[in-house]
C-alpha cells in the first residue's frame, strides 16, 4: 500500500521591515596631545616674514623683508555687525538646568507653556543686522556636549550687555607712541646680557608694543648685534614664559598656522585647537593661514586635516579652510526663515539627522545671517538651535558647529568661555590660555574681559593671578590689564 501523499509545504512569508536609515553619529573623543611637544616649533620653510624662530637643535629663519607681511600687526577686527548680548542664564556646573518637561541631561527642552517667548532670557541688543524683523528673545546657553558648556553658579539671567561693547571691538594692546625699534632692541639686549636676565624689562617692552612693532624690534636687533633675538630669548627663558614670549613675537598668521601644525603633529590631534582657529577666523585670515602653512611647513593644510580627522568633523573643517563664508553684513530675513525650516527638517523634524544640511548652512552663511537664522529657528522649533545641535550631534563635529553658532551670537563670550575652562579645576591648559590672550590682544580682548566678568562674576586677571605665577603671570597681566 502506497504511503499517503502529503501536501506541499506552504512557503513561509517573512515580513521585511524597511531600514529606518538612521544616521550614524560620529563620536570622536579628543585625543590628548603630549604636553612636552606643545612648544616645539616645526622646521622653517620659506615664508617671508617670521624671522628668528629656530627649529629644534638650532638654525634660524631667513631675515624678514623690511616691508613685513600684510596683517602682521594683528588680525583685522571683524566689523559691520554689533556684538550681541550676553549669554543667558547659567546652568549649574555638571549639567543642564531643570527645564520644564525635560529630563536632566538632555539639553534645554521646550520653553514653558505660553509660546516661544523665552521670557526669562535677556533681549539681545536693540540693533539689528540690516533692519527688518524685530529681534526676538534668544534662548540661550551652550547646552551639554564635548566643549565645556555650563556656566557656573546657576544664577539667574545675565545682565544686559554694556552699551560700550556695541561700539566696536578693541584690543588691550595698541601701538606704542614714539616707537623706536633700535632703542627697544638695545633695552632687550641689556636685559639678556651678563649674569641673569632682567625679565621685567622684557615684559615692559613686549606687553606694550603691537605685533607689527615687535617684528621691527626683531629686525633691528639682528641689524644692530648680528644675533637672532628669538634664539637669545629662548636661551634665557623656559617653560610657559618662553612659550608666551615666542608667541608674542610670531606674526599673527604664522602663529595660527604654527598652532594648527602643532595640533596635528605627532601622536594624537588637538581637535579643539583646529576648531578654535578654523571656525572663528575671517575669510582673509583663513586664506593667509593656508598660504603660510604651505610655504612655511611645505604642507597642504586641507590634506593634513583629511589625514588627521574623519567623518562629518573632517567635512566641516575642510569647509572652513576654504575661507569662502559669505561676509555680506546685510541680513536676508526670508532666507533666515527658510534656513531655519531646513535645519528643523534636517534634525528635530525627522528620524535621524541630515548632517550635510547643517554643514552647508553653517559653513556658508555670514555670521549676522546665522544669528537671524537662530532667532527664526527658535520660533519654528520652539527650541534654540544650539540645544538642537547638542541633541543631534556629538563629539568634535558638535563642538565645531556650536563654535560657529556661538561666534554668530557673541564672539567675545565664546573666547571668554574658552579662557575660563583653560583655568578651571586642577591644572591649567597653558597653551590655550597663551593662544587666546595673544591672538585676541589686538582685536577684542577688552570685550572678552567684559564678557568674562559678566559670565563668571570674577575678572579674568583675578583668575590668571590664582592659576599662574612668576614672570609668566606678570606678562599675562601686563597684556590683559586690570
Amino acid at each position: 500500500m502506497a504511503p499517503p501523499t502529503l501536501p506541499a509545504p506552504v512557503p513561509r512569508v517573512t515580513s521585511v521591515r524597511p531600514a529606518l536609515g538612521l544616521a550614524v553619529r560620529e563620536v570622536a573623543g579628543s585625543r590628548v596631545y603630549p604636553r612636552g611637544q606643545e612648544s616645539t616649533f616645526p622646521p622653517p620653510g620659506q615664508y617671508p616674514y617670521p624671522t628668528g624662530f629656530p627649529p629644534v637643535g638650532g638654525g634660524a629663519y631667513p631675515p624678514a623683508p623690511s616691508s613685513g607681511y600684510p596683517g602682521a600687526g594683528g588680525y583685522p577686527a571683524t566689523a559691520g555687525y554689533p556684538t550681541p548680548g550676553g549669554y543667558p542664564g547659567a546652568p549649574p556646573p555638571g549639567g543642564a538646568p531643570s527645564y520644564p518637561g525635560v529630563p536632566p541631561g538632555q539639553g534645554f527642552g521646550a520653553p514653558p507653556p505660553g509660546g516661544a517667548g523665552f521670557s526669562s532670557y535677556p533681549q539681545p541688543p536693540s540693533q539689528s543686522y540690516g533692519g527688518g524683523l524685530p529681534q526676538v528673545p534668544l534662548p540661550g546657553g551652550f547646552p551639554g556636549g564635548q566643549m565645556p558648556s555650563q556656566y557656573p553658579g546657576g544664577q539667574g539671567p545675565y545682565p544686559s550687555q554694556p552699551a560700550a561693547m556695541t561700539q566696536g571691538a578693541q584690543g588691550t594692546i595698541r601701538p606704542a607712541a614714539n616707537f623706536d625699534a633700535m632703542r627697544d632692541a638695545e633695552i632687550l639686549r641689556k636685559a639678556m646680557k651678563g649674569f641673569g636676565t632682567d625679565e621685567q624689562a622684557i615684559v615692559n617692552i613686549v606687553a606694550n608694543r603691537s605685533n607689527d612693532q615687535r617684528q621691527k624690534i626683531k629686525a633691528a636687533f639682528k641689524t644692530m648685534y648680528g644675533k637672532d633675538l628669538i634664539k637669545d630669548l629662548k636661551s634665557e627663558l623656559s617653560g610657559n614664559m618662553e612659550e608666551l614670549i615666542l608667541a608674542l613675537f610670531m606674526p599673527p598668521t604664522y602663529y595660527d598656522a604654527w598652532s594648527l601644525r602643532n595640533a596635528m603633529k605627532g601622536a594624537g590631534t588637538q581637535e579643539r585647537v583646529l576648531i578654535e582657529i578654523l571656525c572663528t577666523r575671517t575669510n582673509q585670515e583663513i586664506r593667509e593661514i593656508v598660504r603660510c602653512y604651505q610655504s612655511e611647513f611645505g604642507r597642504d593644510l586641507e590634506k593634513d586635516i583629511r589625514s588627521d580627522t574623519s567623518g562629518h568633523f573632517e567635512r566641516l573643517l575642510v569647509s572652513m579652510c576654504q575661507g569662502n563664508r559669505d561676509e555680506n553684513q546685510n541680513v536676508n530675513h526670508q532666507l533666515a526663515q527658510e534656513d531655519a525650516q531646513r535645519l528643523y527638517q534636517a534634525g528635530e523634524g525627522r528620524l535621524g539627522t541630515d548632517e550635510s544640511c547643517f554643514n552647508m548652512i553653517l559653513a556658508t552663511r555670514s555670521f549676522p545671517q546665522l544669528k537671524a537664522t537662530m532667532e527664526a529657528y527658535s520660533r519654528v522649533a520652539n527650541r534654540d538651535l544650539l540645544s538642537s545641535v547638542a541633541r543631534e550631534f556629538s563629539g568634535n563635529v558638535e563642538s565645531g558647529l556650536k563654535t560657529i553658532l556661538q561666534c554668530a551670537l557673541n564672539r567675545p563670550a565664546f573666547f571668554a568661555e574658552r579662557l575660563y575652562y583653560s583655568m578651571k579645576g586642577a591644572g591649567t591648559d597653558d597653551s590655550t590660555l597663551v593662544r587666546i590672550v595673544v591672538t585676541r590682544s589686538e582685536i577684542d580682548l577688552v570685550q572678552i574681559k567684559q564678557m568674562f566678568k559678566q559670565m563668571y562674576q570674577k575678572t579674568l586677571s583675578t583668575m590668571i593671578v590664582s592659576d599662574t605665577s612668576g614672570d609668566y603671570r606678570r606678562l599675562l597681566l601686563a597684556i590683559v590689564g586690570q
